[in-house]
């Protein structure tokens, strides 16, 4: 008889894993059964600071008790009818969704890349209806190193052949260009191109910024080609950088913009794309739909999530505690530390590879009592929520430093 999960260790949870679950993932070796606000307890009641934030799904925290309240009060009223039906929820979620990103619609989906896919058949549909491409030869032209998702379709665009090979055959209809190179990509856009979809920030790739005026270069090539501007702010939107969206740094308004992760606020999944009339005007009923889109405790949780950044304070914690980050992880250069990209509370981290590779230095972090985690070579990445306190994320960097250095 398998003992009850309050029963069984870190150790033996794990190795229970191994013979049922699917290996697609490659966690740290730490099981979590608590958490509130930026920190999480395993099940031998061991504390870690969350230093990832679930890749940025948990800006406000682990169970913000403003979000955990709007769950508990629809739980008791609504919690699905399907699109077949209107529910009471969904008209204030999309009104003020709308009005938070400056857009005309929403359409609500539940993953990330749920919504990335929707944007792409958004993009394709403008294409063949508005702009006269000819059927089945509409193209998007994306960046290298992006990460949009996982689905067969996002793979056959990612240049990470972790996530590509075995996976085909691949989807046609997607240039990839290099990141932060606009003369490439202006060499491959012509008059099929429907779209450019980009991250307005590379997480995935070591949270890569791009060098300034890129994304106001997008999107004046995008205009003059007569084409669609899609920004991915599914891990850079909703507060992480210290505005709204990513794309405000260079005051970018894009045609479509995909968000999740922290719409949902580590609550259920939620994401969305919204975008301009002209554009999401393109669907008409039946041609694209989510069962589970728009249901009522999604749309109240984001609703929750929507009036939480409406105030303005998580984004204004984002830029000043960035800087903070910022000012900790310069101090730890030539400490360990061999360079860094951040942008509000959000950070990437080269190592010097002699001390390890980045699943080694997250591991002795973890044993620390610090949770991150790495992304490709010696780079970790820094997320924390943006409920982490500056005491909180000075000892975060402190025990970096004593990381690397000791």
């Amino acid at each position: 008889m398998t003992a009850p999960a309050r029963d069984r260790g870190s150790e033996e949870l794990i190795r229970a894993e191994e013979p049922v679950l699917a290996h697609n993932y490659h966690p740290l070796p730490v099981v979590v059964s608590r958490a509130e606000g930026a920190w999480v307890e395993d099940v031998e009641g061991r504390r870690y600071l969350d230093m990832l934030a679930g890749y940025s799904a948990l800006n406000f925290g682990h169970r913000h008790p403003a979000l955990v309240d709007a769950a508990h009060r629809q739980l008791d009223r609504l919690t699905l009818t399907s699109r077949a039906f209107h529910n009471d929820r969904l008209a204030s979620f999309a009104e003020r969704l709308a009005a938070l990103t400056g857009t005309d619609m929403v359409l609500p989906m539940n993953t990330g890349a749920e919504a990335v896919e929707s944007g792409i058949k958004v993009a394709r549909k403008w294409a063949y209806d508005v702009k006269g491409v000819p059927a089945d030869r509409a193209t998007i032209v994306v960046a290298a190193d992006n990460f949009h998702g996982r689905t067969t379709t996002i793979v056959s665009f990612s240049t990470d052949e972790t996530a590509r090979s075995g996976f085909g055959p691949f989807t046609p209809g997607f240039r990839v260009v290099p990141y932060n190179d606009l003369a490439a990509m202006e060499a491959a856009v012509d008059e099929t191109t429907a779209a450019v979809l980009i991250e307005p920030i590379q997480g995935e790739a070591g949270v890569l910024i791009p060098d300034d005026g890129y994304l106001a270069g997008v999107r004046d090539l995008t205009r003059r080609a007569g084409c669609l501007f899609i920004a991915d702010e599914i891990q850079s939107g909703l507060g992480r950088t210290g505005r709204t969206l990513a794309v405000e740094h260079e005051s970018v308004v894009p045609d479509v913009v995909l968000l999740g992760k922290a719409l949902g606020g580590g609550i259920v999944p939620v994401s969305a794309v919204v975008g301009s009339r002209e554009v999401l005007g393109v669907l008409h009923p039946g041609e694209h739909g989510s069962t589970f889109g728009g249901n009522p405790l999604a749309a109240a949780v984001g609703t929750a999530v929507v009036e939480l950044l409406e105030t303005g304070e998580f984004q204004r914690r984002a830029t000043e505690l960035g800087a903070v980050l910022r000012e900790g992880l310069t101090a730890l250069v030539g400490k360990g530390v061999v360079g860094f990209r951040a942008r509000g509370l959000w950070a990437g981290v080269d190592v010097d590879p002699a001390l390890g590779t980045g699943r080694e230095v997250s591991e002795r972090l973890m044993r620390e009592g610090i949770l991150v985690k790495d992304t490709h070579g010696s780079t970790i990445r820094l997320a924390p929520p943006l409920t982490v306190t500056g005491e909180e994320l000075a000892g975060a960097l402190g025990t970096l430093e004593k990381v690397l250095t000791s």
